[in-house]
């Protein structure tokens, strides 16, 4: 995209038909001062929200009952003046009038409820894009080409569904497909998405070749490239306080940036998340969260609802300004820019498991880890090129068939590193497919079981509680890094000892992780283990072994806490470090927020490159003191106050 923006507000207008004079206090002039004073670059206007109602005259659809006047003009030619940019939202997953009206186009559970409940509770309710519902909906999104032009439509709540309302369950039938199973309903869901995501574009294409499509689905699936092939930039819903946490934007945006340059962080102003009249953040939230944007290599979208009288609300766009201002002046160090990435982490999403389940918590400790030990990193699916990283982590579950073997072997072939850990790397016989120096002996039915290092750890030598599932091998041929040890016996009602589980057995020890050549093999679910329990030695583990394999080769270290953020991102023939910190703490139920500014002083920073002209803090433009030797360069950075930029030309 040669216009992306980086300072971008997302403006929920989701308006009730109950709100009287909606629209009513709208004022071009004010509209303007106000997006002025959040240093907004593109802002999202409505043309139809949740409600199903329009903020413009409409042929296709019904106009909101007390809007009198072209509200989505009004924003359009206001931003227009100004230079602001400004995307087109369409609710497409949701539409309650229509709900209500059309009934038979509701998306239907197998029990025939909705999605999203009863009618007999305040929610919207999902629709199916297999009913006429679609005729309707591709009408609207022609309508808006066609009168507006707009340079982006912004399609929210979309995604594959298992549908089994009577036009779905009917038209299963005719394919051959039964509603009584699962993947029969799977198939078809599938099918009936990918017609949707295909009557969109044809529908924008027919009247602009340039309008960007945006399909908001509040996650992008690992592993489905499929689904983003018509999506021309990505958007990635990650509010922290809204349920996602402060660490799945950096895991999300590692995989985004690996299928499109163009991409941004969606956050939110609120104290928590959507639809939060009056809720607010502090400033140093947002100032956070738009700068770990940067450092990430995406731009910022920042989360509103709009009052329905019209009128932006001046305190929202004071807090929005905070950190945008510090963007506007960061971006000419920021565009363009690369990440660079070491070790490449093979999602266990991209075998099916929703992002949320036990099934990816592999993931989540990987991402965990290797953020916290500050090493570059992307999340992979399949399709990317292994050849592109120095190490690879094959998280846990990773069997492999002829595919992932022979790309591997490859990867291998050509002096990359190997991180195996529980059955990955294994095939389906229980064999590895690659030489860990070692033969698998099964499933430890011993759990939870203890973890005795061979090497340096914060607490010393001693033996170590594992909760994860571990497994044994044998024939060992490799270097042992790490021994086991079993309790006496696993916990049962008639057998137990203490509150939780019984003290290991010294009488046995057992080998449990090995290297050998470019492979470890570390006979736990280690990432699983990480992202459910987060105990501090699996971290060690995963660290030294991530030091023995590919140390002398990573591309920057950073003395941060395990709570800062370092990035370095390629912009040309310069280099960009990003340092972030912030300090967090959880209010409420269990809300994580950030508040206080906790500066970072004298942190000493190493990174692999040719020697440079000069090193300097941008945006200030002061230069540093460095040193060179051994092919990278070393300098002490004085100040980290949420986050510092250093260009090293």
């Amino acid at each position: 995209m040669k216009d992306f923006r980086f300072r971008q507000v997302h403006l929920d207008f989701h308006t009730s038909p109950a709100i009287p004079d909606v629209g009513a206090a709208f004022d071009k002039e004010e509209w303007q001062r106000i997006i002025k004073l959040g240093h907004v670059d593109s802002i999202t206007v409505f043309s139809k929200c949740h409600h199903g109602y329009s903020f413009h005259p409409s042929k296709v659809n019904e106009m909101h009952p007390t809007l009198k006047f072209d509200l989505l003009k009004a924003q359009l030619d206001a931003c227009e003046e100004i230079g602001v940019k400004a995307p087109v939202y369409i609710s497409a997953g949701y539409d309650e009038k229509d709900a209500i009206e059309h009934p038979e186009w509701l998306h239907r559970n197998k029990d025939d409820t909705n999605q999203c409940g009863d009618f007999f509770h305040a929610r919207y309710h999902v629709m199916c894009f297999n009913t006429g519902y679609l005729d309707k909906l591709i009408a609207e999104i022609e309508e808006v080409m066609q009168v507006y032009n707009p340079c982006e439509i912004f399609l929210d709540i979309v995604g594959e569904r298992m549908c089994y309302c009577s036009k779905c369950r009917k038209d299963m039938a005719k394919l051959g497909l039964s509603y009584l199973n699962d993947d029969d309903v799977k198939t078809f869901g599938k099918k009936v998405y990918r017609h949707y995501l295909d009557e969109v574009e044809k529908a924008v294409r027919k009247y602009s070749d340039t309008t960007l499509v945006f399909q908001n689905s509040g996650h992008l699936s690992k592993g489905r490239r499929d689904l983003v092939d018509t999506m021309h930039h990505l958007e990635l819903e990650s509010l922290p306080t809204g349920g996602w946490s402060y660490d799945h934007f950096p895991m999300s945006a590692s995989y985004a940036r690996t299928l499109r340059e163009d991409y941004l962080g969606m956050t939110g102003k609120f104290h928590k998340s959507w639809g939060e009249f009056g809720g607010f953040k502090h400033p140093n939230a947002l100032r956070y969260e738009a700068a770990l944007s940067l450092a990430v290599g995406g731009g910022s979208s920042v989360g509103d609802q709009m009052h329905p009288n019209g009128q932006l609300n001046e305190a929202t766009f004071r807090l929005i300004g905070a950190a945008y201002s510090e963007v506007e002046k960061k971006e000419p160090w920021c565009k363009g820019a690369k990440a660079i990435a070491d070790i490449a982490v093979l999602s266990t999403e991209v075998m099916g498991g929703a992002w949320h389940s036990d099934s990816v918590k592999p993931d989540i400790g990987a991402n965990r880890i290797l953020f916290e030990i500050h090493r570059l990193y992307n999340f992979i699916d399949l399709e990317e090129d292994f050849n592109k990283y120095k190490l690879l982590i094959l998280p846990d579950s990773w069997r492999f068939d002829a595919n992932l073997k022979s790309k591997v072997e490859v990867f291998l072939a050509n002096g990359g590193k190997l991180i195996l850990s529980g059955v990955s790397g294994l095939d389906e016989n229980n064999n590895f497919c690659v030489d860990t120096g070692v033969k698998y002996a099964g499933l430890n039915e011993f759990r939870p079981n203890y973890y005795i290092p061979e090497f340096e750890v914060v607490n010393g030598k001693t033996e170590y509680l594992m909760r994860t599932p571990s497994h044994l091998f044998e024939n060992i041929d490799a270097e042992i890094i790490a021994y086991g040890q079993n309790p006496y016996f696993n916990r049962t009602p008639d057998r137990f000892c203490s509150h939780q589980h019984a003290p290991n057995d010294p009488s046995y020890t057992y080998p449990t992780a090995v290297i050998k050549g470019n492979i470890a093999y570390i006979g736990w679910d280690i990432f699983a283990g990480y992202g459910k329990y987060g105990d501090f030695h699996q971290k060690e583990m995963v660290n030294y072994i991530i030091n023995r394999l590919v140390g002398d080769e990573l591309s920057i270290e950073a003395a941060m806490p395990d709570r800062g953020v370092a990035t370095l991102m390629q912009q040309g023939e310069r280099k960009i470090v990003h340092l972030l910190f912030a300090h967090t703490t959880n209010r409420g139920e269990n809300t994580e927020v950030i508040e206080d500014v906790v500066p970072l002083c004298n942190i000493k920073v190493s990174v692999k490159c040719d020697k440079p002209s000069k090193v300097m803090l941008v945006p200030q433009l002061e230069e540093i003191a460095f040193d060179y030797a051994d092919g990278k360069v070393s300098f002490i950075v004085p100040e980290v106050n949420i986050h510092q930029m250093i260009s090293i030309e």
